[in-house]
């Protein structure tokens, strides 16, 4: 039988992540960078007011949208729980996050050390343990939900991180969450779990974010942008550049997922989560410039038709048109973002590549094919 583990430092360690990010307290961070900007301050102290303590339970939770959702379900007074292989540590000590805060944070997280995908384990220890309320943020598929669902009869909440790729491609934008979706998308799983949810009867709350970005992003989203800025090369972007898009920081995402918490507004609800604005593929390589303190850079557009990369992706976007509207949950939740596009852009650089930690290195393979074409085609 599974048992749970209070993970504690008595001496927090001084050791940061590979990656780095702000804590919730908005502690001061300055950074120095290539060119002259404004002095930089994080962004996103997230204060949410709790509702009664629960005992939740959270499908992940060491990585991105996880590592902030916890800590902050944490200084709401809730009991949490991370379900993970245990391949990651639990907790590790966050740049600018104060050793009080931590050992706070270390002494109250707890951990069930497991594999979603051993159905028999899950059933048997979430039903030993009990939980109020489960946030799944690493689901990909329904039959990982089904086992939990089943352990579980008396759950106040399932909190489930869909995507918006499951919409149905189409010329009709801003994406609503009545709009048909694709039941062929890569992301069909997650549209099936939301089927199952809603057959189930379960109160559930499912968010759809478009692209997210922030520190420690393990997507080549930002970082795809600062590596070529950092390495003063060229940008390639396919073909005319103004196709649009929305990224959404992650600690807005955060706080949308807290702010669904035992909402009645948010029972059986699907909603979009992103920014504000939507921006253009070229308008996104200005802005992460911009926020990163570098020249705005040189475009190279490029028709990937004319182009054989093999496996490989020259460009960290769908090429189409794709953003969401936010309206339904700013208006029944009373969520909005608290970062604009190039402050959250600056919040990530500052904190993460900035400070020479990334997630994956420098790839430019594939620009290499299309500035070596564009230069015999200039010659």
């Amino acid at each position: 039988m599974a048992s749970l583990v209070v993970v504690q430092h008595k001496q927090p360690s001084s050791a940061v992540l590979p990656s780095s990010f702000s804590d919730f307290n908005g502690a001061r961070l300055t950074a120095s960078v290539q060119y002259k900007r404004k002095l930089w301050q994080p962004k996103g102290a997230l204060h949410v007011t709790a509702s009664s303590a629960k005992k939740i339970l959270i499908m992940g939770g060491t990585r991105f949208i996880g590592v902030f959702l916890s800590r902050l379900l944490v200084k709401e007074g809730h009991q949490v729980t991370l379900f993970t292989r245990g391949k990651a540590p639990i907790t590790q000590q966050l740049p600018g996050e104060s050793e009080a805060d931590f050992a706070d944070f270390s002494s109250k997280i707890l951990h069930l050390k497991g594999d979603r995908k051993d159905f028999e384990f899950v059933k048997s220890s979430l039903s030993a343990e009990g939980f109020d309320v489960v946030y799944d943020i690493n689901g990909r598929e329904a039959l990982e939900v089904e086992p939990i669902l089943d352990a579980l009869p008396s759950l106040e909440q399932y909190i489930y991180c869909s995507s918006a790729g499951v919409y149905l491609k189409t010329d009709y934008l801003p994406h609503f969450e009545v709009d048909a979706v694709d039941p062929k998308s890569r992301h069909k799983g997650k549209l099936e779990t939301e089927s199952l949810l809603e057959s189930r009867g379960v109160n559930y709350t499912s968010l759809r974010p478009v692209y997210i970005y922030g520190p420690l992003n393990y997507n080549p989203v930002e970082e795809w942008f600062f590596h070529r800025l950092k390495a003063g090369r060229p940008i390639p972007i396919p073909n005319s550049g103004i196709q649009v898009t929305q990224l959404g920081h992650v600690k807005d995402l955060a706080r949308a997922f807290v702010q669904v918490l035992g909402n009645e507004k948010a029972s059986k609800q699907i909603f979009n989560i992103s920014g504000e604005k939507y921006v253009t593929f070229d308008g996104l390589a200005k802005a992460c410039a911009k926020a990163a303190g570098f020249p705005e850079p040189e475009i190279i557009h490029f028709n990937p038709k004319e182009f054989d990369f093999g496996k490989k992706k020259p460009f960290p976007f769908r090429d189409q048109h794709f953003f969401t509207s936010i309206e339904k949950a700013k208006s029944l939740l009373g969520w909005k973002p608290e970062f604009d596009l190039v402050e959250g852009l600056a919040d990530s650089y500052n904190l993460d590549f900035g400070r020479g930690t990334f997630r994956k290195e420098a790839d430019f393979e594939t620009d290499d094919i299309i500035l070596g074409k564009s230069l015999v085609l200039q010659s």
